[in-house]
């Protein structure tokens, strides 16, 4: 693929997942709150892959997630992320390229393995991931590509990379990269668990945020209230555009004086691993495919029914007749 004219270009963790449905108890005995993330350490992670029942692994991340469901939507995509040059690494560059994602990062050699996450899904479709980072924590700017940059409408950053200090300087050399390009950024906030550990520095960034994919807990965390109404006016003040998903409530989308309210699309829910990053890859390859707002949302609503229908965050089929509607 040409380094040129993409229309989102993601950074963030580079994740082979391991899913696997698990009772309520198996959550208690493991002192685990559902529906969050937590970082684990190497031992942590090997104790609980151990304990679990079987899984389905396949290659994950948030933003990369979104990156392979919007590449299949039909948008030009590319992706920065550190793996290891082990099998696991082998295996998310393998999962991505087949996407028909670009994937030029280096693999990091001699250094922590590949990451993985292990996501816990209890019978009401709920997932609780526990993530052992590896090398992901080993992105910097070195690992930017300013050619790539260039070339992207929309660079797209993701909070769960955030943690560490030279992921964060990645960010805003990135930001800064693409806006004085006159490009657009846009930012997920992930998880609440991110936003508690970075909520003034998430704060901060957003002078240099363009677009903003938050859920209900999270953007109610970034403004410390409990009132989402209120939260969602400090979001519009604070972006051009913010994209607010509310699970089965659907979405709510503005910019400036415009407000659109999205339905959540029809679903028979088995595991809601990968929703989030599901909605923002039909938003924004509607975006790049010209559609208006209600429109983008509705793809990004579509897409997510078709991903929490499945185990896994991303879908094997069903994609394209998705954007060919």
């Amino acid at each position: 693929m040409p380094a040129h004219n993409f229309d989102i270009l993601g950074l963030g963790n580079a994740i082979v997942d391991v899913v696997a449905a698990v009772p309520e108890a198996f959550l208690a005995e493991h002192k685990m709150v559902k529906g969050t993330m937590q970082l684990i350490e190497a031992d942590a992670a090997e104790h609980l892959y151990a304990a679990m029942p079987p899984g389905v692994e396949s290659s994950g991340g948030s933003v990369a997630n979104t990156c392979a469901v919007a590449a299949g939507l039909g948008a030009r995509v590319g992706f920065l992320g550190k793996v290891a040059d082990d099998q696991l690494g082998e295996v998310f560059r393998h999962d991505i390229t087949a996407a028909s994602v670009h994937f030029p990062t280096p693999a990091l050699v001699g250094g922590a393995p590949t990451a993985r996450s292990l996501i816990l899904v209890t019978p009401d479709g709920q997932r609780t991931m526990n993530t052992f980072l590896g090398a992901c924590v080993t992105f910097s700017e070195a690992d930017l590509d300013p050619a790539l940059i260039a070339a992207a409408d929309v660079v797209y950053l993701e909070g769960f990379l955030f943690d560490p200090p030279p992921a964060q300087a990645a960010f805003h050399a990135a930001a800064r990269l693409a806006r004085g390009g006159g490009k657009r950024v846009a930012l997920s906030l992930s998880d609440p668990f991110c936003v508690a550990r970075h909520r003034a520095a998430f704060r901060a960034l957003l002078a240099h945020i363009d677009i903003l994919f938050a859920n209900e807990a999270e953007i109610q965390s970034l403004y410390e209230t409990d009132d989402f109404a209120t939260a969602a006016a400090a979001a519009r003040r604070d972006v051009a555009l913010a994209v607010l998903t509310r699970s089965e409530r659907g979405s709510l989308i503005l910019r400036g004086a415009e407000q659109v309210a999205v339905p959540a699309a029809p679903a028979v829910v088995i595991d809601t691993t990968g929703a989030g990053d599901a909605y923002a890859a039909g938003f924004l390859a509607g975006l790049a495919a010209g559609r208006d707002l209600a429109a983008s949302g509705w793809l990004g609503s579509r897409a997510a029914a078709l991903v929490i229908g499945q185990y896994g965050a991303r879908p094997r089929l069903g994609l394209r007749d998705l954007a060919a509607n």
